[in-house]
């Protein structure tokens, strides 16, 4: 007698509905990959920042601690201030000749030529692209921008792990008051220059453009360091290595700062807002500067020593690879 073994009906149904989800399963996954690593419809970038928002409620909440100060500069008087009003001393004929002594000869001292007002075309890199570092991820400008800073004053290199290093330890600095969002504020960049050979640095805030390119200019030639830009109403970071004047802003407080030469850690992006990223070293004329370097104004809340205004973290002190 043959045997016949049936199967149940809906067994037969769910298998081949198993297999294609497996299968549609497998397709997400290795299609999402895919786009993640060619960053297809920028699905990259969207990866980037969920990783981030889970690294951050990861970290906790953002810390209510006393960062850097943001200092508010106010610019120098056009022109040199008056000389202090001398009074004439009285005359022989008021005191009397007997109260006078004798007249001695004196010699007038010599006076000092004034400097000439010449335009003035300065920048510290000798070698941008030796001390480029693109931020890994779109987030990173921060980190890489220190980077970049460190390896131009000898503090660090431009490798892929010293990047990973820096964005790793962001919590030791970062304070709700400098990036509510928390990671990488102006001040946090200042506190990480410091915990890596690189002291004095400054967060400094500015009322107009131009006040805060001469003052960086000026710092520029006075340390031979370079000074960090808060661009992009304060989302990125632009590394300013050197300027065009019409005359030395550290002696002529008038001076007109034409642009600056920069090193773009977004460099080679493609910005869908700001257009294409520059290579290192490129000179960012005025019509540039106002495109990229406008006022802090962020989208997560109120930063009462920042909003409106122009930012920039700035050198006051010279520091040499060997210190």
């Amino acid at each position: 007698m043959s045997r016949v073994t049936s199967r149940s009906p809906g067994r037969r149904r769910r298998r081949p509905s198993i297999r294609i989800a497996a299968i549609a399963a497998i397709l997400v996954v290795t299609v999402g990959g895919l786009a993640v690593a060619t960053d297809a419809l920028g699905a990259g970038r969207l990866f980037d920042r969920a990783v981030a928002k889970i690294d951050r409620m990861m970290a906790g909440p953002v810390p209510d601690r006393p960062t850097i100060e943001t200092i508010l500069v106010t610019p120098p008087p056009a022109t040199p201030s008056a000389s202090p009003t001398r009074t004439a001393p009285p005359s022989s004929a008021a005191l009397g000749a007997s109260a006078l002594p004798a007249a001695t000869p004196t010699m007038e001292p010599t006076p000092t030529p004034a400097p000439s007002r010449i335009p003035v075309d300065v920048d510290v890199a000798a070698d941008p692209a030796g001390i480029f570092a693109s931020e890994l991820k779109d987030t990173w400008c921060s980190p890489a921008g220190v980077q970049i800073t460190l390896a131009f004053l000898g503090k660090a290199d431009t490798s892929v792990g010293f990047q990973r290093e820096l964005q790793s330890r962001v919590h030791e600095w970062e304070s709700y008051s400098d990036s509510h969002n928390g990671d990488w504020g102006p001040g946090a960049m200042a506190l990480a220059l410091e915990a890596y050979g690189a002291p004095g640095y400054e967060v400094r805030a500015y009322r107009t453009r131009q006040n805060a390119l001469r003052d960086a200019a000026a710092a520029i030639e006075s340390t031979g360091s370079p000074v960090i830009l808060l661009a992009w109403r304060g989302a990125h970071t632009w590394v300013m290595t050197g300027f065009k004047a019409d005359a030395d802003p550290a002696i002529f407080p008038d001076a007109t700062v034409a642009g600056a030469y920069i090193v773009d850690p977004w460099y080679p992006r493609i910005s869908s807002i700001w257009g294409p990223s520059d290579p290192p070293g490129t000179f960012q004329d005025a019509s540039e500067m106002v495109r990229n370097f406008l006022v802090w104004k962020r989208p997560e809340g109120h930063y009462p020593n920042r909003d409106g205004l122009f930012i920039a973290v700035v050198p006051t002190v010279r520091v040499s690879a060997g210190d």
